[in-house]
């Protein structure tokens, strides 16, 4: 054959190569585009009617990639607010992620940076937009949503002064400083750019059934704008918001006075119970949800489950007021009865502390086994009051289909409980000599103070705790210890207090014994 012969012939061969690898990649890419969005969305749901105590709980949905749309709300190139523009640069790498790999897998993409489309003048991105046809709304679409009473009362947040933290040269009557969204998140072709109804217009004509909301502020925007959750709700869309992936414009100077990042978790929680569920970006990437790079908060998760001393109506104030100034928190109610299942107890794998406050509460299988897990991994455990018994029954087993852990006492704990003294006794508690230079004692007064409950019998104490706290029932001689620390056959440790009545929740020593074993546990400074 000559030269220039096999020379053509093994180009026809390649070019067939090439044919064919990108049939398969096209075809690969189709297979992609054609595969549902796998999510876990979770939600708020009453423990009760009427009770105040809202539990999370999860469930795995499938929506079809193409009836379904993001909208990326807000994100700037720069805010009134110079922390806030932060927390937007540092989180818009991530989202650039996650829309990549959406689009891929064929999911419309709406950038929505209010008040910049004279920027987009001209953009394929703004033309699309505009070309949409208009839809009829079910109900009428307003430039701005403000709270709706007939469905929450109230942010959980007082942002009234704007909620910029760490302080701003911008005064009002200024001109807005953004001029366009934040450049690290590629608007890609086929892309939408919009801040108006329009986004509606886009979704009705695609057939858009679903719809993620990411960006800021979730307090303000991300509830408000037109294509906001409380609009597209309205509208009857399937919303669900990003929650890692969102940021609160709060400052802690202002009421409820707790973490920055404490105050965005309360704002998702908001919505979660009024308006739809969320999910993390790593349902559509690796897995993992976002966090702030300053966002150092260990994760306190507070398994409840008693009704005898009232800590349903005592812990979330302290979470709220005490640990969430540090902290990120996390409750498990465990509600009455016999559960078939434990909302909310996934949780607790993601716990730097699991926090106990549960009496005589088997429980299904599978959620004890979550506890055993973060036990037997060495990772910290708190318990108060009822702990020490919290998941099995008095000299009985547990109902059919229930699991219980009869020693988790002396093999969380350490501890010895047998009884109590008579509710009626007054007690008075003092820290131990021996242990004033200990952490967890930071703060409380060498002087005694009382105690109320029945004083609890827990000695002795097994090999590995150290004694704290010790206390005597009036007119009886015999004192007992009332919190310690254990290190764990496993390795890991625990703290105890056999306090946590309603009365002692009132008292500042023990508040400040809390928060300073949550710190201790935590390898976190002290709240103050």
């Amino acid at each position: 054959m000559p030269p220039q012969a096999r020379t053509s012939a093994g180009l026809r061969a390649a070019g067939r190569a090439l044919a064919i690898c990108l049939a398969a990649m096209a075809c690969a890419a189709a297979a992609v585009a054609d595969e549902p969005l796998k999510l876990t969305l979770r939600s708020r749901t009453e423990v009760a009617p009427g009770s105040g105590r809202f539990q999370a709980a999860t469930r795995h949905v499938e929506w079809a990639a193409r009836e379904t749309a993001i909208v990326v709300c807000d994100m700037w190139d720069t805010h009134t607010c110079p922390a806030a523009a932060a927390r937007v640069a540092a989180m818009a790498p991530r989202m650039n992620d996650l829309l990549t790999a959406a689009r891929a897998r064929g999911v419309f993409v709406i950038h929505a940076p209010s008040d910049t489309m004279a920027f987009y003048e001209g953009h394929p991105g703004r033309r699309l937009a505009q070309a949409a046809p208009a839809a009829e709304p079910r109900v009428p679409l307003r430039r701005w949503c403000p709270l709706d009473p007939d469905r929450e009362v109230r942010l959980p947040i007082d942002d009234g002064d704007g909620g910029c933290d760490g302080g701003t040269t911008w005064r009002s009557g200024d001109p807005f400083p953004w001029t366009r969204q934040i450049a690290t998140i590629d608007i890609a072709a086929g892309d939408a750019i919009t801040d108006s109804a329009e986004a509606y217009n886009l979704l009705r004509q695609r057939g858009i059934r679903n719809l993620l909301v990411m960006g800021v502020h979730t307090n303000m925007c991300v509830l408000g704008r037109p294509f906001g959750i409380r609009q597209m709700v309205g509208q009857g869309l399937n919303v669900a918001l990003v929650r890692d992936l969102t940021d609160a414009l709060y400052d802690p100077a202002r009421p409820p006075f707790v973490s920055h990042f404490t105050g965005t978790d309360l704002v998702v929680e908001h919505v979660e119970r009024h308006w739809c569920p969320t999910l993390v970006s790593g349902d559509l990437l690796d897995g993992r949800e976002y966090r702030f790079p300053e966002d150092t908060r260990p994760h306190v998760v507070i398994v409840q489950g008693e009704e005898e001393y009232g800590t349903a109506e005592t812990l979330p104030p302290f979470a709220r007021d005490t640990l969430g100034k540090n902290c990120r928190v996390s409750f498990v109610w465990l509600a009455p009865g016999t559960p078939a299942d434990v909302p909310g107890i996934d949780a607790v794998r993601e716990a730097d502390v699991l926090f106990i406050s549960a009496r005589r509460r088997p429980l299904p299988a599978a959620a004890l086994a979550v506890l055993k897990a973060h036990v037997a991994a060495g990772r910290p455990v708190l318990g108060i009051r009822t702990a020490s018994h919290a998941f099995h029954l008095r000299k009985a087993a547990p109902p059919a289909g229930l699991a219980d852990w009869p020693d988790i006492d002396p093999q969380v704990f350490g501890g010895g409980y047998t009884n109590h003294h008579p509710h009626d006794l007054e007690n008075t508690v003092w820290p131990v000599p021996e242990a004033r230079g200990h952490p967890i004692l930071e703060g409380i007064p060498a002087t005694p103070f009382p105690a109320h409950g029945g004083l609890y019998l827990t000695s002795p104490l097994a090999p590995g705790a150290v004694e704290l706290l010790r206390g005597r029932a009036a007119g009886i001689a015999r004192e007992e210890p009332v919190a310690w620390t254990f290190v764990r056959a496993d390795g890991g440790r625990s703290f105890y207090t056999s306090l946590g009545s309603r009365q002692d929740f009132q008292r500042p020593e023990f508040i400040r014994l809390l928060a300073n074993a949550v710190a201790w546990l935590a390898s976190a400074p002290p709240t103050r």
